[in-house]
C-alpha cells in the first residue's frame, strides 16, 4: 500500500513513515521468522522487501551451522533488560560476507524471540570484511566469549593446540599481539559483543 506522506504529516501518522523509510534496516521478528521489514533491511541484504517476508532468518547467515550457532545469543540480556545489541557477520543474496550492528527489542521479555523487532546497521564503510573461514570465525567468537583455548577446544572436539594454532593465525591476519588488540582491530570494541559465528543471535 502506497504511503501518502502529505497525509501522514497532516494527520501526525509517522510511525508507518518512520519504519519504512528509516535510513537504517528495521525487521520485524516472530519465532526468527522474518514477519516484515524496511526497505533499507532489505536493500542491505540485495533482496526485495516480498522476498524476505515469512523467511527464516537463517537465509540472512553465512551457513545454516552458524544460524544455529548464534541465534540464542542475547535472550538472556533481552529477558534481564529487553536491550541488546551486536556486531556480527551477515551474509547477503549474492554471498558476499559484510559485518552488522545489530539491536534489538522484544515485544515479550519473558520469550525474547517470540516477537521482536530488531535494527541493522551495514558497517562495510567502516569495517570491511577480512575473509575467515569457518573455523576461524567459531573460533573469534568463542574467544569473544572469554573462553580459554582448552574450553574451545572442548566445544569444538579438536586439541587445544589447534585452537592455539587459529589463533595465532588470526593475531596474524589482523596484525595483533593479544585477543583484546584483535577485537579493537575489529572496531574498537569488547569481544561481548562481538558474534562472528558461533556461540550461543
Amino acid at each position: 500500500m502506497e504511503i501518502r506522506i502529505d497525509d501522514a504529516f497532516e494527520n501526525e501518522q509517522f510511525a508507518e513513515l518512520a519504519f519504512r523509510f528509516a535510513p537504517v534496516g528495521l525487521v520485524v521478528t516472530e519465532n526468527r521468522t522474518i514477519r516484515d521489514c524496511n526497505a533499507a533491511f532489505a536493500g542491505m541484504f540485495g533482496y526485495r522487501q516480498d522476498d524476505l517476508r515469512k523467511q527464516i532468518f537463517a537465509i540472512l547467515y553465512p551457513s545454516d551451522e552458524e544460524f544455529v550457532n548464534i541465534r540464542d545469543r542475547g535472550v538472556k540480556q533481552l529477558r534481564e533488560t529487553n536491550r541488546y545489541w551486536d556486531e556480527r557477520i551477515m551474509a547477503r543474496k549474492d554471498g558476499t560476507l559484510f559485518w552488522c550492528r545489530v539491536r534489538g527489542h522484544s515485544f515479550t521479555p519473558n520469550d525474547p524471540l517470540a516477537r521482536a523487532v530488531w535494527s541493522f546497521a551495514d558497517l562495510s564503510a567502516e569495517r570491511p570484511y577480512s575473509p575467515l573461514t569457518r573455523r576461524e570465525r567459531e573460533i573469534l567468537s568463542y574467544l569473544s566469549d572469554g573462553l580459554t583455548s582448552k574450553e574451545i577446544a572442548l566445544k569444538l572436539d579438536i586439541s587445544h593446540r589447534t585452537v592455539e594454532v587459529y589463533r595465532a593465525k588470526l593475531l596474524r591476519k589482523f596484525g595483533v599481539n593479544n585477543t583484546s588488540g584483535l577485537f579493537h582491530s575489529m572496531g574498537g570494541i569488547d569481544g561481548d559483543h562481538v558474534v562472528s559465528a558461533s556461540g550461543p543471535s
